[in-house]
């Protein structure tokens, strides 16, 4: 049994028991019409830790969540962390042999289901013989656990075994009676394949909370101990901190929202729509109060502008919003100035950062491209892994030491290649993005090498060329990429989302605009014009999927 007068480690349960007993009848976690206060969120949360337990789930194992956004994702990954199992992030846009490939990957013991993915999850496991439950890929390859989370049109167990959620919490103890954690427990993020299959970047669970959780409280002192969490959170709730999470959970930055909003003792507002509604989301922001908001790129924030453009005036009360804030895409300096037309009181500011480097940095203050600001741990490194010095023009490698992930799961050639220690014995992880220090000590972005396209020996950065191209008044979004070209190897295409769609730019036009912008070997030479740019789940421009149009 757990001693509550022991000493909390730097361990997200013992953290956010932390945060419970300071503030337990405050707001923690707003989803669709569940309303959860923390002592509530952390009840549920031992009730599902307590089941796992029950179930023979032991310390070190990991449960799959699969899962649009809603309470029981929290729940689940909260609950998880109490019992010292790992909860695994899985993408609900999978196909079956993605799903597969990541439940045997992953080596899941359990796997927590929305019922309105049962189809896809019976399609990915081997249910065996009618009755039987299904085998998966936990050791020996046994048969998984299963935990279906039904709703009012599907409450049922929708396989062979499967335990229906709120049936598993109402059976098991609500009782904070855990044994002592460490924070040596993992934390661990599939990453969405974009360079290959997914995988699962591992971190210890006291390094991402520094890292990509605030550390107790951004623009603060990171605290020295867990306890000291309890003295940066504000006891008077008129000062709670709302913040909405817009993309799924199943996404890194999604899960760094939360878990800031958490660490506060804020409260965690998840957007629940499958489908991107700029409307929906303005509704939240004025019916909870939302002071930050973190979206993913010009996909969100452009029809956001448009939706606060075209509303009349008092439809929306944005009167509390501070901050809006994107992660995992930037947004183009077009739909930053369309924002801050509609919002001029607020901030509006690009992170960035990695599932294998954390929360880094953020754009530079009046810098009109990807110049950005970054943690003091953050570098950029030459081909012997050398830092590179300020100014002097070179491109190399964006590096990070310090708190960085102990590598990819089951995966060391490539945990040596994105995590190598220099001759001096210093460890970094250097997942691909090329970048060149300033002379003032900011670091430009230039994208990652792998995505950058090769023509007649130039290298151009896509991302350098959507920002010219998303700046022609006719376009409404953009992305760039690479296909291939008899006489240059690859030639720069763009496929374009037109304002208005029965009045689309030229490719004459396009490229008439970019010779103000970019040097003429970066200028477009193929525009395909669409209704809607490809999207991954997590919300950010899928270059694959725009490559295979052509």
């Amino acid at each position: 049994m757990r001693d509550d007068t022991a000493t909390r480690q730097f361990n997200l349960a013992d953290l956010f028991e932390v945060v419970v007993d300071t503030v337990p009848d405050r707001l923690a976690l707003v989803a669709g019409p569940d309303r959860l206060t923390y002592g509530q969120l952390d009840e549920r949360s031992n009730r599902f830790a307590h089941h796992l337990e029950d179930a023979g789930i032991a310390t070190g194992a990991h449960v799959g969540i699969l899962a649009f956004n809603r309470t029981e994702w929290a729940e689940a990954m909260i609950g998880c962390f109490k019992a010292r199992v790992v909860p695994v992030n899985l993408n609900f846009r999978y196909v079956a042999p993605e799903l597969r490939y990541v439940i045997e990957n992953a080596d899941l013991e359990a796997l927590v289901y929305e019922s309105s993915l049962a189809p896809l999850v019976a399609e990915s496991l081997d249910t065996g013989p009618t009755g039987a439950g299904p085998t998966g890929a936990g050791p020996g390859h046994g048969a998984i656990h299963l935990l279906v989370i039904g709703d009012a049109s599907d409450p049922a167990p929708s396989l062979a075994g499967a335990v229906p959620y709120e049936e598993a919490l109402a059976t098991a103890s609500p009782a904070r009676d855990f044994g002592p954690r460490s924070p040596e427990d993992i934390y661990v993020l599939y990453t969405g394949g974009t360079t290959g299959m997914p995988k699962g970047v591992l971190w210890r669970q006291e390094d991402i909370f520094f890292a990509a959780m605030g550390g107790g409280g951004w623009g603060s002192e990171p605290i020295q101990d867990a306890e000291e969490l309890a003295g940066r959170i504000n006891p008077d709730d008129t000062g709670r901190v709302v913040m909405l999470v817009v993309a799924p959970l199943m996404h890194g930055n999604a899960q760094w929202v939360m878990w800031n909003a958490f660490m506060m003792g804020g409260t965690a507002v998840i957007y629940v729509d499958h489908r991107f509604d700029p409307h929906s989301l303005l509704r939240l922001i004025s019916d909870e109060g939302v002071v930050s908001v973190g979206l993913v790129g010009d996909a969100m924030a452009r029809p956001l502008a448009d939706a606060l453009a075209d509303a009349e005036p008092g439809t929306y009360d944005t009167s509390t919003l501070v901050v809006i804030g994107s992660g995992g895409a930037m947004l183009s300096s077009t739909v930053k100035e369309e924002l801050k037309r509609e919002l001029p009181s607020i901030l509006v500011m690009d992170s960035f950062g990695s599932s294998e480097s954390g929360a880094q940095g953020s754009v530079a203050q009046g810098a009109s491209g990807p110049r950005f600001e970054m943690r003091a741990d953050t570098t950029v490194l030459d081909d012997e892994l050398k830092p590179l010095a300020p100014g002097d023009g070179r491109i190399g490698r964006l590096a990070r030491t310090g708190r960085i992930p102990i590598g990819y799961y089951k995966d060391p050639v490539k945990t040596t290649a994105t995590f190598p220690t220099d001759a001096d014995g210093v460890r970094w992880s250097v997942p691909g993005d090329l970048a060149t220090i300033e002379p003032d000590g900011t670091i430009t972005l230039h994208g990652r090498g792998s995505a950058s396209i090769n023509s007649g020996g130039e290298k151009v950065f896509p991302e350098e060329v959507e920002a010219a191209v998303k700046s022609h008044p006719d376009v409404y979004d953009a992305i760039v990429v690479g296909v291939p070209d008899e006489r240059f190897g690859e030639r720069v295409a763009v496929v374009v989302h037109p304002k208005v769609p029965s009045a689309p730019p030229t490719l004459e036009a396009i490229q008439d605009h970019c010779r103000t912008h970019i040097a003429g070997y970066k200028i477009p030479r193929q525009l395909l014009l669409v209704e809607e740019i490809p999207l991954t789940a997590a919300g950010k421009p899928d270059s694959k999927a725009a490559k295979a149009l052509f």
